[in-house]
């Protein structure tokens, strides 16, 4: 597994310019049924995927935090929103709260989380592949499919069964 998550980052960057081809292309004309693709898809890669053993994303990159997320952890840490965001968060350039640091504080050794039951939004969406509408997403496709080896999958996955 180590060595598929040493090589994602060349191998989408090899990818790249036929993947950004690829979703200029079905953005401009999404199959009807692309919501139900990209569900069984993504069902059918997290069938034979452990995040458990990758955890690239929380070590790599730190979710967006929104509002609510901040609240909800605050509480289960019995903290105080403001603490809680001095604590662990910054805002970033686009004036959203962020991780101070990556890997992310949460992630144990064991690649478990510790806030898993209250993680942000972000974390229990990633890797969006089964988000609706996913056509609108694209640009953070792109950006994953070189952090998640199933969002790779999938994206590949994705070509081989939607001709464009």
């Amino acid at each position: 597994m180590q060595d598929e998550i040493n090589n994602l980052p060349k191998l989408a960057k090899d990818k790249h310019k036929e993947n950004k081809t690829f979703f200029t292309k079905l953005k401009k004309k999404p199959p009807k049924q692309l919501d139900y693709i990209m569900q069984e898809l993504h069902e059918k890669e997290f069938e034979r995927t452990d995040c458990l053993t990758c955890a690239n994303c929380c070590k790599t990159t730190g979710p967006l935090f929104t509002d609510k997320d901040v609240d909800r952890i605050a509480k289960h840490f019995k903290m105080k929103t403001q603490q809680f965001i001095e604590q662990f968060l910054r805002v970033d350039e686009d004036n959203d709260y962020v991780l101070q640091s990556v890997p992310c504080t949460f992630l144990g050794a064991d690649n478990y989380c510790s806030i898993y039951e209250v993680r942000p939004k972000a974390c229990r969406e990633f890797p969006h592949t089964d988000r609706k509408k996913f056509q609108q997403i694209s640009n953070i496709t792109l950006k994953n499919v070189a952090i998640c080896p199933a969002a790779y999958n999938i994206v590949e996955a994705m070509k081989e069964r939607i001709k464009l």
